[in-house]
């Protein structure tokens, strides 16, 4: 079973689409012997950020939106604790530039270093190779206001490089209102109204702290957490943005919530328990309608499949000649928990999750309808 994590598949998607940006979907063959129509984009757990975007159009502020979404909770402040994002994965070596101190060693803002694995320990090499400190497990980066990644981008914080036994971890230690400025600007558009940015901040800054991804850090810099890319990243409104919302969060009685949120509803939000079936039940993550949802260009949208392509990507869950689709259990909202793959042999029983994946589908609304 996917971690909670990895199901949030909607995640940067909002972005994408916001920003116009071309994804691949199912081709819709002529004439095709199976047609799907369906709603929304993403698991559909939590906020729904096109219905966020309606919400803020139609004049409502981010409390408000908040507090529909996230019902339940109360806004208050936190701390401006640190964030640990997992930046990358190399096998060796992390290069970085615009750090003036590494390890112990004053460094020259203007020239290339990197932090390389050495069994379990971090060498602190500059450009050449010629080696400076083994910083012994971690090694760790500042500059005066910002550090360059190789291969990533302008991180504010810090670098810090740990070595595992098979791998080096590249990680940005940034406080949390500055992590919030890296991840608003890839979650949404930068044209759309302030509370939706505001709504977005707030849960951005809600998630990282109700997450722990691993023991070395806390958040991923992409959709298995929330997308994150640093101070390169950023615009000036989705900075006000979260200027104007500094240090707030969400709270469950004395808990930070963890404030799921995704691309487009269809018009109704999920529960957790279906959503991600197998989670317990969640007081402020149940079911709620979102009535300007219909701004999103896939709060309705429709698949067509030959007969030959729905037996090919249901291979394996039926025998003989693909009959029908049967959904068996649906959620709060339409979306599917459970169907039954039936075929003129055999059927077998899917979740819903499995079915989205295995035809390609934005959600797990749908219906099936065989022409």
């Amino acid at each position: 079973m996917f971690s909670k994590r990895v199901r949030r598949n909607a995640i940067g998607l909002a972005s994408a689409l916001a920003s116009g940006a071309i994804l691949a979907v199912p081709a819709s063959a002529p004439g095709a012997d199976w047609v799907i129509p369906g709603r929304g984009f993403g698991h559909g757990v939590g906020m729904s950020q096109y219905g966020a975007y309606g919400f803020a159009k139609h004049g409502r502020d981010y409390r408000f939106i908040l507090s529909h979404y996230y019902r339940h909770t109360r806004l208050t402040h936190s701390a401006d604790t640190p964030i640990r994002v997992l930046l990358a994965t190399p096998p060796d070596s992390v290069g970085f530039t615009r750090a003036t101190k590494a390890c112990g060693k004053r460094l020259e803002a203007r020239r290339d270093y990197a932090f390389e694995r050495s069994g379990g320990d971090i060498l602190l090499r500059r450009d050449g190779g010629h080696k400076l400190a083994n910083c012994g497990h971690a090694g760790t980066a500042t500059g005066d206001r910002w550090i360059q990644v190789e291969g990533k981008g302008t991180y504010r914080g810090k670098l810090k490089a740990t070595a595992t036994s098979h791998e080096l971890l590249a990680i940005n230690v940034v406080k949390l209102d500055a992590y919030a400025r890296g991840v608003v600007a890839n979650e949404m558009s930068s044209s759309w109204p302030q509370d939706a940015l505001r709504a977005q901040a707030v849960a951005a800054r809600s998630y990282a702290l109700a997450s722990s991804a691993g023991g070395a850090y806390d958040v991923y810099d992409d959709t298995r957490s929330q997308v994150y890319g640093g101070k390169g990243s950023e615009t000036p409104e989705t900075n006000k943005a979260c200027r104007r919302t500094s240090d707030q969060v969400l709270r469950y009685r004395k808990q930070v919530a963890t404030t799921y949120f995704f691309s487009t509803s269809g018009g109704q939000t999920e529960s957790i328990q279906y959503g991600f079936p197998g989670s317990q039940p969640v007081p402020y993550l149940k079911s709620v309608k979102d009535p300007y949802d219909d701004l999103s260009p896939y709060h309705k949208w429709k698949v067509r499949y030959s007969q030959g392509e729905m037996e090919s990507r249901l291979d394996g869950l039926f025998k003989g000649k693909l009959r029908k689709i049967e959904v068996l259990k649906r959620g709060d909202s339409p979306r599917i928990v459970s169907a039954r793959i039936v075929g003129s042999r055999g059927s077998s029983k899917v979740s819903g999750l499995a079915l989205q994946s295995r035809l390609g589908l934005r959600s797990t609304w749908a219906k099936f309808r065989k022409s």
